[in-house]
């Protein structure tokens, strides 16, 4: 099945079931603070593990103790598709689990 890019309301209506996740350009984006430096490299590791499990991968930035992403999908030209909110659920699974907000 092929990748398709979502339409501004389906972007929209996805965001809305993603708080905190919103639309920068023409990429979905998420920061996330955790509690050290540690904790959000930890979380970095993690999202890069499931990044290659997708086999689809974010813009993905390391801070003190912040993590940010930037995601769309390079194989579309750079529009939102269905894979970007998928990779942006797991990454909101994981960082629950590492207690970031």
């Amino acid at each position: 099945m092929a990748v398709e890019p979502l339409s501004p309301k389906e972007i929209e209506d996805r965001l809305a079931e993603l708080p905190g996740w919103s639309l920068e350009g023409d990429r979905i984006a998420r920061s996330y603070r955790l509690g050290s430096h540690f904790a959000a490299t930890a979380m970095v590791v993690h999202i890069a593990q499931v990044q290659e499990e997708l086999d689809h991968h974010s813009d993905l930035t390391l801070g003190y103790d912040t993590v940010s992403l930037t995601v769309n999908t390079h194989s579309v030209g750079g529009a939102v598709t269905a894979l970007d909110f998928g990779l942006a659920r797991r990454v909101e699974e994981l960082a629950a689990a590492h207690g970031a907000s």
